[in-house]
């Protein structure tokens, strides 16, 4: 496991948490309150890996405001997604809820060894799971039964899973009730 160099990240003199502030600074320069409120547009919840490569707006033609976008490493629902689901749900007015899993995803190559070998860095065990998988269809039927199955959760007739192809930008969609392909 890599070790940390408590250092900033630099871009030659500037660190990256600069420059992203710097291009706050350009951005909010042309900005204009959109007058909207926190209530999605489209009345969804997406939760999807973590990984750069997904533009997930862009993906799924979303703009600002169409949604509430919940991002991981995995795109695993965890306690803490349902949490954020709940809220989004119960305190927002979304009812539909879209999963969104990709091809290439690092949790296909971490096992719960990462979990003890940081334990054993670090001196303390991760109150998390590492949600490590092998087949993302199955980790994907198996976060759709999470969000089915949550008592928390008041709108689980519409949840749909997919993964995104990471090369071609397609989804493709999971069925819940199919068995995992070899």
């Amino acid at each position: 496991m890599p070790t940390s160099t408590h250092g900033p990240a630099r871009t030659g003199t500037q660190t990256v948490i600069d420059r992203l502030v710097e291009s706050n600074r350009k951005y909010a320069e042309g900005f204009t309150d959109p007058g909207m409120g926190a209530r999605p547009v489209l009345g969804v919840a997406v939760v999807a890996c973590m990984d750069a490569r997904i533009d997930l707006h862009a993906a799924l033609g979303l703009e600002l405001g169409d949604c509430h976008t919940i991002r991981n490493a995995g795109g695993v629902v965890t306690d803490d997604a349902i949490r954020s689901l709940t809220i989004s749900q119960r305190a927002l007015g979304t009812r539909s809820v879209v999963l969104v899993h990709h091809t290439g995803c690092g949790l296909e190559s971490l096992t719960e060894d990462f979990r003890h070998e940081l334990e054993r860095e670090v001196g303390q065990r991760p109150a998390w799971a590492v949600e490590a998988f092998q087949d993302v269809d199955q980790d994907v039927r198996q976060s759709m039964r999470r969000v089915r199955t949550s008592p928390f959760l008041p709108h689980t007739g519409d949840v749909r899973g997919f993964v995104f192809d990471v090369t071609t930008g397609l989804l493709r969609e999971i069925d819940p009730g199919a068995d995992a392909q070899p």
